[in-house]
């Protein structure tokens, strides 16, 4: 097998994620393999639009986030196994969290590792395997459900 990594940057993710700032929530791919898994990253910054309330005195990014950067990972890791792109048409859709769980606070200036792995994939519908750690620790893990659905 070749050790080629199949890495993304900010502007191959854009070309394979509808959303944009404040929403975007990964910021590079490390290494993918179409119809497997996905590591990514998404660098977390005191100056995002949620730490002005979430929590002033000591502000964490919230756990949905966490959750909805590693649903945006499985959106790309599922276009990348289609070879597709987000289109006017359709777009993959986050239909199901399923035995989440959060280990600790991710705070700003940390570095968020998104790794998703694909479980099966059964008539469009894609279930993954999510995690989320910081420094090697696990921040956060659940199974996601994506499915492609008419925009």
């Amino acid at each position: 097998m070749d050790n080629q990594l199949n890495s993304m940057d900010i502007h191959d993710v854009l070309e394979h994620l509808p959303h944009r700032y404040p929403f975007l929530l990964v910021d590079k791919v490390i290494d993918f393999v179409p119809g497997k898994s996905l590591l990514a990253l998404k660098n977390v910054t005191y100056n995002e639009p949620q730490f002005t309330g979430h929590f002033p005195q000591k502000p964490i990014l919230p756990g949905v986030l966490v959750i909805e950067a590693l649903a945006q990972a499985t959106g790309i890791l599922a276009y990348k196994t289609t070879n597709t792109k987000p289109n006017g048409d359709s777009l993959y859709y986050l239909v199901g969290i399923d035995k989440a769980r959060f280990k600790r606070p991710v705070n700003p200036g940390e570095q968020l590792m998104l790794k998703v792995e694909v479980i099966k994939n059964m008539r469009g519908v894609w279930k993954f395997n999510a995690t989320a750690t910081v420094d090697d620790q696990l921040v956060a893990s659940a199974e996601l459900m994506c499915a492609e659905r008419d925009a």
